[in-house]
């Protein structure tokens, strides 16, 4: 049962946009991640301020933290990012790509609590929100204006 709109003459148009609202979303979390890592492992955007441009920076921070080796778990997460944003994007085995998308956005949040909530101290107000978002595609996959639907593969 779904509620009734306040303004039901709305109603078509909430439907029509609602796929290309939803790539949109898709797409906006996949690419995200991709700057990110480039940030993070091989020093691009230097003047944007995050504490790890390189990925022997990254594997210290993942050492310092518990999360050993740090330069295997590096990579992982480059690649995950690299690899995997563009794939969501995409929509392109999306809830599959999604689930290393999920377990490393979820960790980062145990990584950023010591930090506070504000993005701009590098607090959990981001990955929270990154990790919700991809939790949503690994629930209800690409969508409709996706790689996923145009093969006709959905995970």
């Amino acid at each position: 049962m779904s509620a009734a709109l306040v303004f039901p003459q709305m109603g078509s148009l909430y439907a029509a946009l609602a796929p290309w609202v939803e790539a949109l979303l898709r797409v906006a979390t996949g690419l995200l991640l991709v700057p990110h890592a480039l940030r993070m492992g091989f020093g691009f955007f230097p003047r944007s301020g995050g504490p790890v441009k390189r990925l022997d920076e990254l594997a210290r921070f993942l050492d310092g933290s518990g999360n050993r080796p740090g330069k295997l778990w590096g990579v992982v997460i480059l690649v995950t990012e690299i690899v995997g944003g563009p794939m969501l994007a995409l929509g392109l085995f999306t809830r599959a790509v999604s689930i290393p998308i999920f377990i490393l956005l979820l960790l980062s949040i145990r990584a950023h609590l010591r930090d506070g909530w504000f993005w701009n101290t590098l607090g959990v107000e981001y990955p929270i929100l990154w990790t919700a978002a991809s939790l949503y595609f690994l629930v209800n996959g690409g969508g409709a204006i996706s790689l996923d639907r145009l093969i006709g593969w959905e995970f």
